[in-house]
């Protein structure tokens, strides 16, 4: 039982969501590991789009809502359980959305209609957190910015393993330099998100710069995941690129990096419990 942070050290947008969706589709495919990806944020759809859109839910897709339970209350009603301190780790799959059976399931963020303060909206996803990770192999937290300091300083300690996400910009570059300090050393990842090869910021350069041991790693950006993205079409995307051994091909080299990350974190993890 892991939980895995997604952090960026700034506003900027990094792709720290996208990077988020990737490992954990590519994982839930890949690998046998019971994951569930929680929304830590606050009125942002971008993890809802990578699954579903009214498209997605109309047709016979892959993605199947659980019956009786609305997609835009989940959060909201499991607060409810937790505020009232009646929380079961097999309760919390009452409240999410499954992507794939067994495999990967999502916990969406409060809206912007819900009534709670920041303070409260922090600590109920550092218990939701705490909660699942008693229950699902992996708990990927998708730690929005937005979130109280307090409350996202919580889930970072409570996470076995942090992903420090950065793009190429050297602001950004910069800062997780300064930032990337006050994590913990020994369970912190970095990598690159919307990366492009054609930067003079390479992975070789980056790595040397950042001082890292092991070469750094990267989300690249991907046109066709850009958009699948937005239209709910990110695990049939995954499907079908899964098996591309064409290094000619466009796609490989997004896909070879997305796999790469997603093993490197399971290694890592395997490596801490090894330790203890």
């Amino acid at each position: 039982m892991s939980i895995v942070t997604f952090w960026g050290s700034g506003k900027e947008q990094v792709g720290k969501t996208l990077a988020v969706v990737a490992i954990a589709t590519n994982m839930a495919i890949e690998h046998n590991k019971k994951i569930l990806v929680v929304s830590a944020s606050y009125n942002n759809d971008t993890l809802k789009n990578c699954y579903w859109n009214e498209e997605t839910t109309k047709k016979n897709s892959i993605f199947r809502p659980k019956a009786g339970v609305e997609l835009e209350n989940g959060i909201e009603g499991l607060a409810k359980i937790i505020q009232s301190n009646k929380a079961t780790p097999d309760l919390i799959t009452n409240y999410t959305k499954v992507v794939f059976k067994d495999r990967l399931e999502i916990l969406l963020g409060f809206e912007e209609k819900t009534l709670s303060t920041s303070e409260e909206v922090a600590k109920i996803y550092s218990d939701i957190v705490q909660v699942a990770g008693k229950y699902y192999d992996m708990v990927f937290v998708d730690l929005d910015n937005e979130i109280n300091s307090i409350g996202a300083d919580e889930i970072l300690k409570k996470s076995d393993l942090v992903i420090a996400m950065t793009s190429q910009k050297i602001a950004s570059i910069k800062t997780m330099q300064e930032k990337k300090i006050a994590l913990p050393q020994n369970k912190v990842m970095l990598i690159i998100g919307r990366y492009d090869r054609r930067s003079k910021y390479t992975i070789k350069n980056l790595t040397r710069m950042f001082k890292e041991k092991k070469e750094i790693l990267t989300i690249p950006y991907n046109t066709l995941y850009f958009e699948a993205s937005q239209e709910g079409g990110v695990p049939d995307l995954f499907l079908r690129l899964r098996r591309i051994e064409d290094k000619n091909d466009g796609n490989f080299f997004f896909i070879e990096q997305v796999k790469k990350a997603t093993q490197e974190i399971i290694n890592k993890i395997q490596e801490d419990k090894m330790v203890r």
